[in-house]
């Protein structure tokens, strides 16, 4: 970040190089002209978290407590992704979710697109080049980084501290409330930063699976430093993005941290 904001200060250009300046009006610039896509990295970032929890505590609960067995073998099975690149991952949704494949076909059929397009995640009867398309691919792609951290956590997990909530005439839903779900709250916790902070930043997801109206700040970082070549904004996008992270992080670890991680 040090690197990051010297940079950012500099003025020049690339043929003749930078120069030290303190050219603080370069914020200025960066959040008038690119805030919509700061928001938007944060709302995608956010709305990918959310969907990778709500799938992903299921599976490590199942892996967890349930599995018997084959939990080494559904372990496997989620770490398995890793051993593909990322870029080939997100390339695989854009046939997923290409215009004459089934899902599309499955999604027309039963209306789930004309639904997208009334919540405003695809703007056409497809899926492809849509919101929609970037937040898959962003909760697809790290997904594994929620579920990992949820399963060690509910590994712990001491199953006599539920059945002691039954014997005291917890219903199922309260045991889980009271006592499964604090007890996991590290494994959440540490599974939606690490879910959170990479998603901020991608560009891969925006660029292969949206369109021009789904450009995330990593992509405009990637644009500014790799092919308009202005380091300064782009060095100043980076701090700014940090920055919000950085915030936004310590804000939630201090709301719905655990005395692990504080």
């Amino acid at each position: 970040m040090i690197t990051l904001g010297s940079q950012s200060l500099q003025e020049g250009n690339i043929d003749d190089g930078y120069v030290f300046t303190g050219n603080v009006s370069i914020y200025a610039d960066a959040v008038q002209r690119y805030w919509p896509h700061l928001v938007r990295s944060i709302g995608y970032a956010a709305t990918a978290t959310v969907l990778a929890l709500v799938l992903g505590y299921p599976l490590a609960y199942f892996m967890a407590q349930k599995a018997g067995r084959w939990k080494n073998i559904l372990l496997i099975l989620v770490i398995a992704p890793f051993f593909t690149s990322f870029l080939i991952r997100t390339l695989a949704w854009r046939n997923i979710l290409s215009d004459d494949g089934p899902v599309v076909a499955f999604a027309q059929s039963t209306g789930f697109t004309s639904l997208l397009q009334a919540v405003g995640l695809t703007s056409n009867d497809t899926l492809l080049a849509s919101k929609f398309a970037v937040i898959c691919g962003l909760t697809y792609n790290f997904l594994p980084f929620m579920i990992l951290p949820l399963y060690a956590s509910l590994e712990r997990l001491d199953p006599r501290l539920v059945e002691a909530a039954g014997d005291l005439y917890a219903s199922p839903r309260e045991a889980f409330r009271r006592v499964t779900w604090p007890l996991s709250l590290p494994g959440v916790v540490a599974g939606t930063l690490l879910t959170f902070i990479p998603a901020a930043g991608d560009f891969i997801n925006s660029r292969l699976l949206g369109n021009t109206e789904t450009v995330m700040i990593g992509q405009v970082i990637d644009s500014q430093f790799l092919r308009v070549l202005d380091y300064p904004l782009a060095a100043a996008l980076s701090f700014i993005l940090l920055t919000m992270i950085v915030v936004l992080v310590a804000f939630y670890v201090r709301k719905a941290g655990t005395e692990e991680l504080v």
